[in-house]
């Protein structure tokens, strides 16, 4: 799709929110340099001498704790990005007509900067709405910016059951900073109206780019530096190009179902999909031996451990949607099963986190128009710190022997996610604790009158939600994980990435890399696209050596430079691959190499193209004939051969370092210094150049980069075989 319109807007956009949000904050008495307090005065609530109904007390206290506790710019950047998130989604929903009484909410179908919802309030029905209210705004004639805002929050909180993930049951701090005059014309929900053309909401596509822009300003002012925790979500994420996303899911999920039922119709809807080699009959026995005879599309279950704003996950909705229709299932039963028993998804932004769930409930809706009154309970999660878990209130108040625990357990649980919006999914649960999540779980069934104890367990079944999820493992895995390096990470992550993953510790992608082999199950696989040194870089030589030894992989597409389009192109030399979780000995896979395409948007048509010359049949056995085991597919037999059968340069001699002199100032000059009569210029050898008894002879010394030839500039003292040196 035209992304222009997006990435011009976004990233206004998110100014703008900010500072309106910011202009609200200020309004309650709340800035970045001082709080002001609040004192209630019968039916007043007086911030800095202003009069406030008392009714915003509750949302402003709230709204204090978080800026007390996330400081005042993160609060309102978060605040800021949660209304951005729901107006997209209104304005998405209501141009498809998804928001069930048929007036659009943020814009008007024949008037440019009319609002259908106001001039027909008096025929909207929407749960919780005051109707009464609305006849008394709308007959005084004068009142248009209150009664267009009770509509608005009205249309927000009838979304609620639908969609509580990015749209709250009640009046919060988030509803306390929506800014006023929103439907004058220099309001934001103006400006993302008549900035992206309704044509571009055609596809679910465009909440992804909405992301990816929206986010783009921060991440380029974090990028490049050591990165706070709560800046890695801007500094990582990435939206995936779409042919990218399709080879991986059809190359993971596809190519399992086609492992079962070779003869299946998917295959034809599936152009990115890697056909597997042509196996010996030994290889074909050990795949016999752990494919299985038949799948039960209900069971199969895929995860995004990234899944930002849910590209991935929405591209396998329409894969298992294929699957599903395959084995004779009703459409608009599909939708449900799918969300409920297929897709899983993990993010640390819980700002994405909505997008993903928001995606792909769009998606559902598509196929099953009654999908929004279902009460569909998706399986796509921002993890949370357990700062909030007061362990002390669950021991004290809860009788843990009879759920067969122990305060240990509750406290271990706490410290597993006390870095959680840090870590991620890279978190594993330790197997102690694993054993315990069955008595733990039982703990989500208890109800309390006690207020901090029913607190205190709400906060529980959030972390076990999180354990649950990132303990189990799944058929297929695939990510475009977070990219960030050793000078990138600060010292929690440096330090956990050195703890848990040795191997891989050089860049977060590779710790993801390692981390899908535990989240698939052992006969499951997983496809990522990440950058392409750990192909070849020393630093991830042990990670390759287990990769080769534990893994298989089924099929490799080296992107190289112009990777992705939104991202600089001497950076975003990436890799995407997708590998069986278990080894199949003398396996040959199928590599594809993409460096030639000049551009990130050629690399889609070469791929689909399959020049012979571009494509690879190999066992990765055979990397490991190289020292290091790079993953050169390229390299022709003979040669693989020869680092194998033919022995080191260490095994004939002894290596060295290379001439020294000692004193440069003494015995190197520049070789327009010396007398050319004393200088010997083309002497064949060391002999040669003794019986010459010339003084001065070439010396490569080396210097910058020259592309062609240089630095040819030296003449050192190697009078009588060098004696004056040695």
């Amino acid at each position: 799709m035209n992304t222009s319109n997006i990435k011009s807007y976004a990233p206004k956009a998110r100014n703008a929110f900010i500072a309106a949000m910011s202009k609200m904050a200020g309004r309650y008495g709340i800035t970045e340099s001082a709080i002001s307090p609040m004192e209630i005065k019968g039916d007043l609530a007086i911030i800095a001498d202003r009069p406030f109904p008392k009714s915003i007390a509750a949302a402003r206290e709230a709204l204090v704790r978080t800026v007390e506790q996330q400081g005042f710019t993160q609060t309102i950047e978060k605040v800021a990005y949660s209304w951005f998130n729901r107006l997209c989604a209104i304005r998405y929903m209501e141009l498809h007509d998804y928001l069930g009484h048929g007036r659009r909410v943020l814009s008007h179908q024949t008037e440019p900067t009319g609002y259908q919802i106001l001039e027909e309030c008096l025929d909207i029905d929407l749960a919780g709405l005051d109707v009464e209210k609305v006849r008394e705004l709308k007959l005084d004639g004068t009142k248009d910016e209150e009664l267009y805002r009770e509509l608005l929050l009205a249309q927000c909180h009838a979304l609620h059951t639908a969609m509580p993930f990015l749209f709250e049951a009640i009046d919060d701090e988030t509803e306390l900073l929506l800014p006023e005059n929103l439907t004058k014309t220099d309001s934001f929900i103006h400006d993302l109206v008549t900035d992206i053309p309704e044509e571009d909401w055609q596809s679910v596509e465009v909440i992804g780019w909405l992301y990816q822009f929206y986010i783009s300003e921060k991440k380029d002012e974090v990028i490049g530096k050591v990165v706070k925790s709560e800046d890695i979500p801007a500094a990582t994420q990435l939206f995936t190009p779409n042919w990218i996303v399709k080879y991986m899911v059809q190359n993971s999920l596809g190519a399992q179902w086609m492992a079962t039922y070779p003869d299946s119709p998917l295959k034809a809807k599936m152009e990115y999909y890697i056909e597997p080699a042509k196996q010996t009959d030994e290889v074909n026995a050990q795949l016999k031996d752990i494919t299985p005879e038949a799948l039960n599309p209900e069971e199969l279950t895929l995860i995004d451990p990234a899944s930002g704003s849910g590209h991935i996950l929405v591209e396998a909705y329409d894969l298992f949607k294929a699957i599903y229709l395959e084995r004779g299932y009703r459409q608009r039963d599909i939708a449900q099963l799918i969300l409920e028993k297929n897709l899983f998804g993990l993010d640390i932004d819980q700002r994405a986190a909505q997008l993903t769930g928001f995606a792909l409930m769009m998606k559902g809706r598509e196929d099953d128009r009654r999908l929004l009154e279902r009460g569909v309970k998706l399986n796509v999660i921002a993890l949370v710190d357990s700062t909030s878990l007061d362990t002390e209130i669950l021991i004290q108040g809860i009788d843990l022997t009879q759920f067969g625990l122990k305060a240990e357990d509750i406290a271990a649980l706490k410290d597993l996610f006390e870095y959680a919006t840090t870590f991620g999914s890279l978190i594993q649960v330790p197997i102690e604790l694993a054993k315990k999540l069955k008595g733990l779980k039982q703990l989500n069934e208890l109800e309390s009158q006690d207020l901090f104890l029913s607190e205190a367990l709400e906060n529980l079944r959030l972390q076990l939600l999180q354990a649950d999820l990132l303990e189990a493992q799944y058929n297929v895995v695939v990510a475009n994980p977070p990219y960030m390096g050793k000078n990138g990470m600060n010292a929690l992550v440096k330090k956990f990435a050195k703890d848990y993953y040795s191997d891989s510790k050089s860049d977060l992608f590779a710790c993801f890399i390692e981390r899908s082999y535990t989240l698939a199950k052992d006969a499951g696989r997983s496809a990522m696209v990440t950058m392409q040194n750990w192909m070849f870089l020393s630093s991830y030589e042990a990670m390759r050596l287990r990769m080769l030894r534990e893994k298989t992989i089924h099929s490799m597409a080296q992107i190289g430079y112009n990777s992705f389009p939104s991202m600089n192109s001497k950076v975003a030399q990436a890799v995407v691959f997708a590998i069986r979780n278990y080894h199949v000995s003398s396996y040959l896979g199928s590599f594809t190499n993409l460096n030639d395409a000049p551009q990130s948007a050629d690399k889609k048509e070469v791929f689909l193209d399959r020049n012979p010359k571009n494509q690879f049949v190999i066992s990765s056995d055979e990397f490991k004939k190289i020292s290091g085991s790079p993953m050169a597919y390229w390299v022709k037999k003979v040669l693989r051969d020869t680092f194998s059968d033919a022995g080191s340069l260490k095994d004939f001699s002894e290596p060295r370092q290379g001439l020294a002199t000692g004193d440069n100032d003494r015995f190197l000059r520049l070789w327009f210094e010396v007398d050319v009569s004393t200088t010997g210029f083309g002497i064949g050898s060391r002999e040669c150049a003794k019986k010459s008894c010339l003084k001065w002879f070439p010396h490569n010394k080396g210097g910058g980069s020259k592309k062609w030839y240089g630095y040819q500039e030296f003449v050192i003292d190697w009078w009588n075989d060098g004696e004056n040196i040695t």
